[in-house]
């Protein structure tokens, strides 16, 4: 794993810094002078962190559009290995306890992957987790089943790399699935439950792919 190097650490807790900031701000400024009775802290805290949360979500897409994730190798010190980094420490502090969590229904986190940057299609929605939605995409009538997890990034040793992960319509995704980076599902497609699709597959439309390491069973 290559080092989070301070520059990228201090950058995004300034950010961190401008988040909170911003959404206790908001939370005092729309609820602080209201009677909220035996219940004010509550209120204010359930508040105030969702005010964070959608703060984080605002200022990680303008980061995005100032430093956007570039696919492919990403060679040490350049400044597409900083965007991947922070976009990381992100995750590391904000998301991944969001997008992880069971709590939120499914349909809310369909809102949330949106929120992040996924592309999903009309009636497509997600039980499992994307760890990386800017790098995902998927047409209509999509399905991910219970603990599937989709990334798009690589990490080996010291080699660090992005690749977008491509779905066509009417796929499925199996629960606990893993589909790595750069792979490809055209429409229609299976994909069996607790398969393991490595990186930089094709999977073809209508074919049904299961097993670990994931191979075309019919």
């Amino acid at each position: 794993m290559r080092k989070i190097s301070i520059s990228q650490i201090a950058f995004f807790m300034f950010l961190l810094l401008v988040i909170i900031t911003l959404g206790v701000g908001t939370t005092y400024g729309l609820l602080g002078a209201l009677p909220l009775g035996d219940f004010r802290g509550v209120v204010l805290v359930t508040a105030g962190v969702g005010f964070v949360y959608l703060w984080a979500m605002a200022i990680y897409r303008a980061f995005l559009r100032v430093m956007p994730l570039r696919e492919g190798e990403l060679a040490n010190g350049s400044r597409e290995e900083f965007a991947a980094q922070v976009n990381i420490l992100f995750y590391l502090f904000l998301f991944n306890s969001l997008i992880r969590t069971h709590f939120l229904p499914v349909p809310i986190m369909r809102l949330v992957y949106l929120a992040l940057g996924a592309r999903l299609g009309a009636n497509t929605y997600s039980a499992g987790v994307l760890l990386d939605p800017p790098l995902t995409e998927f047409g209509d009538n999509c399905i991910i089943g219970h603990d599937a997890v989709l990334y798009s990034h690589a990490i080996e040793g010291a080699r660090f790399s992005l690749a977008r992960i491509r779905v066509g319509s009417h796929v499925t995704i199996g629960a606990t699935a893993v589909v790595m980076s750069g792979v490809t599902i055209d429409d229609g497609a299976i994909v069996s439950a607790g398969a393991v699709v490595l990186k930089d597959t094709r999977i073809g439309a209508g074919e049904v792919w299961g097993g670990v390491p994931a191979r075309r069973l019919r």
